[in-house]
């Protein structure tokens, strides 16, 4: 689609922001675990099992760790700074996964999963847009990420209208 709307579109290799995904569950669980720290202590009944053991592992992180995901932030924030020169955009699904079931799913678990296309561009701050473009087999909703370099708001804002006017997606609904 973005070719017809006269991009240069090119496959790369982005395997390196896994690491980003990483260092930011570290951060988002420590950083929770503190600013929660007493409420948890007190009443952990007030959380969602799934929550608390997000905030539970995050406690126990250690400052090692927690440096080194803050020094993998730094790293990954110069690295895409770096792709940004060459790149106008970065696309990609917004989840690697569909949706997942509320029924029989270990929420922890599908969260990691379904945080890892986005969870870099919440490390580093790059904004970051989600569209509607599709749906699978069984009619759950498929979304595409556009991204872009600091301070480029207004450019994912125009390629996801730009999208959005050559597609139907956003007015389509899922079946289910």
């Amino acid at each position: 689609m973005f070719e017809s709307l006269g991009c240069k579109v090119q496959e790369v290799n982005v395997d390196w922001m896994r690491e980003a995904a990483l260092a930011n569950k570290t951060m988002t669980q420590s950083d929770g675990a503190a600013v929660h720290r007493d409420r948890l202590r007190d009443h952990p009944e007030m959380f969602g099992e799934d929550i608390r053991r997000r905030l539970e592992d995050g406690a126990k992180t250690t400052s090692t760790e927690y440096i080194l995901a803050r020094r993998t932030q730094t790293e990954i924030k110069k690295r895409l700074e770096q792709f940004f020169e060459s790149y106008d955009f970065l696309i990609t699904p917004t989840t690697p996964i569909a949706a997942p079931t509320i029924e029989g799913h270990d929420a922890v678990e599908q969260a990691g999963r379904l945080t890892r296309f986005t969870a870099p561009f919440n490390l580093t701050g790059l904004p970051a847009l989600s569209l509607p473009c599709g749906f699978t087999k069984e009619g759950l909703p498929i979304g595409l990420q556009i991204i872009s370099r600091a301070r480029a708001d207004a450019k994912v804002l125009n390629a996801g209208y730009a999208f959005e006017q050559a597609t139907e997606w956003h007015n389509r609904l899922p079946s289910v």
